[in-house]
């Protein structure tokens, strides 16, 4: 059984204790592929230095997330145009808006995330979304950048069916995680009114770690928890929910 992680953050300083014995229980796992999304930077080095150390398991994004849009974002997206000029990226993640944490970076979160889609279409990259409160906002840029040459995945889905629709009709993947383990949810309640071909798994570690472990340190690892979640909602085999959200990655990513 081979399970891509679609979204952890492997360079959190959370793991700095025991990164590679965390990253040895989600391998023996069948957890062999690990996408890492951007956030400044301030890690990229980090970045650099897990994939140097993981050449075969682990795959980088660039951007920008947008809880990290300040003042100086310009300069942050000069140093994703550069990064993005000098190695191979298999995504621009994690972008998007943000509303929870500060609503008065609104503009300035709005151009970033259309400046990133057009870096996208510009290296012919999946897009991976950050969306917090904000999927009226979401899809309205996403309603101005559509084409067949936007992408990509909805990094933690958790809004309704509808929204579950309309991120797809962007061709957009759902990335599901830990949230679907919750009892409150709720996107356990349709999921299987959603073809499968449309998932792939992640864990957003350190973040958001499923039930049993809610309220710990996520990891890589407990992904499994996540499979086992969706095939009961799906009535189908784990091997089968780690065989398809495998392909759909492939099909997301390049490889």
């Amino acid at each position: 059984m081979i399970i891509t992680d679609t979204h952890t953050h492997l360079y959190s300083e959370e793991f700095d204790q025991d990164r590679a014995e965390m990253m040895q229980r989600a391998i023996q796992n069948g957890v062999t592929r690990f996408f890492i999304p951007a956030i400044d930077s301030t890690y990229t080095q980090t970045m650099y230095d897990l994939e140097k150390n993981y050449p075969d398991h682990v795959f980088l994004m660039m951007g920008l997330h947008p809880t990290y849009v300040k003042e100086n974002f310009l300069e942050e997206l000069l140093h994703v145009e550069n990064q993005l000029a000098r190695k191979k990226f298999y995504a621009i993640g994690e972008i998007g808006i943000d509303l929870y944490w500060d609503k008065t970076t609104l503009d300035l979160q709005v151009a970033a995330f259309k400046h990133q889609i057009q870096l996208a279409k510009q290296y012919k990259l999946p897009i991976v979304i950050h969306c917090r409160d904000a999927f009226d906002e979401i899809f309205k840029v996403l309603d101005s950048e559509k084409s067949e040459d936007l992408f990509g995945i909805f990094h933690c889905f958790s809004g309704t069916y509808e929204q579950a629709l309309q991120a797809i009709s962007y061709n957009m993947k759902l990335g599901i995680g830990g949230v679907v383990t919750f009892k409150n949810g709720k996107i356990d309640q349709f999921l299987n009114r959603i073809d499968l071909k449309h998932i792939v798994l992640e864990t957003d570690s350190p973040y958001l770690a499923p039930i049993p472990y809610r309220g710990k340190r996520n990891e890589s690892s407990y992904i499994i928890n996540v499979v086992n979640k969706l095939a009961e909602i799906y009535n189908v085999s784990a091997d089968e929910i780690a065989r398809v959200t495998t392909e759909n990655s492939k099909a997301i990513f390049g490889i």
